[in-house]
């Protein structure tokens, strides 16, 4: 072989080599075509911490042999757990208007990517703030005037998170939306409910009893505004992180004053108005941040029948403890659902490192609460920009989000661990799938959870966290397939029998 003949054999076996792996630039340019089968009987999507795979999507065949393979997972339909909810991110103002910064064309690109159930990672379940947040342009709630006849949404709902929210209902009608309080107007709030002080601050306070009926009115209207607007509210929680007096915006409810307000005005109120938005509880720490008065926080209220019928389950985030809670929680109240609401990377845990984080945030995250009995997994902010923000003082500085886009042109896209989670769980495993049981083989370094979606299909979702590749055996009963599983990598896999 002469050297130019050698040189064009090496280019053309380098180019395959990329494309074969899936190798999309994720900066903005035009994904690389695959090379291989563009159909089959399994559809598969891998990522890898050194993006060799991409959310790279290819097809395998059902073996036609009989499967003899000691590394074999058998899927299991007789071992039934959780339905799911859905999987998503946060639309916060910051995340709106970072989005809305995007030229026309290419936000539609991104939101297509992230949302469509048939032309994207399909996710399916999103959180906004009721009022600000600490990913806010400002301090604000939707009445700030005293009177809740005062109420009304503000520029952020108007000009930047509804219209984002049409947008994104647009392509995906059936999604859901959670909405949380970050804080209650300030004329509400008192210093504690012993001295009944006002409490003139956007961070810390208490809910004054008093405005109890107020402030379930004060949801009520935000529910019926955004309606107004074509977006639906699925779910809501009471107060978000109730625990946590230090945020930017922030009210401290420990768990009786979550319970009786809810029992006595909250849950009233949105049976009167005819709303079947679902209640969560809590909504912050797997460890109840140290308080131990405080532990167990949906389980108290729950030992109240009659405000336990006003809730769907509890919420939860990783900011402290151990997922395993969520396990404890299932057992002690099995009747109540669990989601998983917020979790963050950030400068504190190397969050652009996707070498790192996807591993780990697979495993503690995205698997690790699902296989724990949570019906859905909500990440923080969808998008920031390069400087960490829009956000707010007093707030998370330091926060990534799922992913980040340059302040500098507007256009160009890091991916980072939390995209790459929510999708790989988002794109095969839809609203309404049940999480089943397996048998077989088993590895340390792997882990993996498997479901069966409405239309029959079947989902499967794996992290191989070890150094070494490993070639397993799917089976459900009928078919089986083969898959070597690269170092380092998250897989998903969706087929019908």
């Amino acid at each position: 072989m002469n050297t130019l003949k050698k040189y064009i054999f090496a280019a053309s076996l380098f180019s395959s080599i990329l494309t074969a792996c899936g190798n999309d630039n994720i900066n903005g340019g035009d994904p690389v075509v695959p090379v291989g089968p563009t159909s089959g009987d399994v559809k598969i999507y891998t990522t890898t911490g050194s993006q060799s795979h991409d959310f790279a999507k290819t097809f395998v065949n059902f073996g036609k042999t009989t499967n003899m393979s000691p590394m074999t997972i058998k899927l299991d339909e007789s071992k039934t757990f959780q339905t799911m909810d859905g999987f998503g991110s946060a639309i916060t103002g910051s995340t709106a208007y970072n989005l809305l910064k995007m030229n026309q064309a290419d936000r539609t690109k991104f939101l297509t990517e992230t949302f469509s159930p048939t032309e994207g990672m399909g996710q399916s379940y999103i959180r906004i703030a009721i009022g600000c947040s600490d990913f806010s342009l400002d301090e604000y709630t939707l009445a700030d005037k005293p009177g809740i006849e005062n109420f009304a949404l503000q520029e952020e709902e108007l000009k930047y998170v509804i219209p984002v929210l049409k947008e994104i209902l647009a392509i995906n009608p059936s999604i859901k939306i959670m909405g949380s309080p970050w804080t209650p107007p300030k004329w509400m709030k008192v210093n504690n409910l012993t001295e009944l002080k006002p409490y003139d601050s956007w961070t810390g306070g208490h809910l004054n009893p008093k405005f109890y009926q107020d402030y379930a009115t004060y949801f009520v209207k935000w529910i019926q505004a955004m309606k107004e607007h074509g977006v639906n509210i699925y779910s809501i929680t009471p107060q978000n992180e109730p625990l946590n007096d230090k945020n930017s915006a922030s009210l401290v409810m420990f768990w009786d004053e979550q319970q009786a307000f809810v029992k006595t005005a909250l849950g009233p109120k949105l049976k009167a108005a005819g709303l079947n938005t679902k209640i969560y509880a809590f909504d912050h720490n797997y460890n109840y941040d140290d308080m131990p008065e405080q532990q167990d926080y949906p389980i108290k209220i729950f030992e109240d029948p009659a405000a336990a019928a006003y809730f769907a389950g509890s919420a939860f985030h990783n900011y402290g403890g151990d997922k395993a809670e969520l396990l404890d929680i299932h057992e002690k109240a099995p009747n109540k659902d669990i989601i998983f609401t917020e979790t963050s990377i950030g400068v504190w845990n190397d969050g652009q490192v996707l070498g790192k984080r996807l591993m780990e945030d697979m495993r503690e995250v995205a698997l690790g609460t699902v296989n724990n009995w949570s019906k859905g997994v909500i990440v923080w902010n969808l998008m920031l920009d390069s400087e960490k923000g829009p956000n707010r003082d007093g707030g998370c500085q330091t926060c990534y989000g799922a992913v980040d886009i340059s302040k500098s042109d507007y256009k160009t896209i890091r991916r980072n661990s939390h995209y790459y989670i929510i999708g790989h769980l988002s794109s095969v495993v839809k609203p309404g799938a049940v999480r089943i049981g397996t048998t077989g083989y088993t590895d340390n370094d792997l882990v993996y959870t498997a479901f069966k979606n409405t239309d029959g299909s079947y989902a499967f979702v794996l992290m191989n966290s070890g150094g070494e590749s490993k070639q397993i055996m799917l089976e459900d009963g009928k078919n089986h397939f083969t898959y070597n599983v690269p170092a380092g990598a998250v897989v998903s896999y969706t087929w019908k029998k």
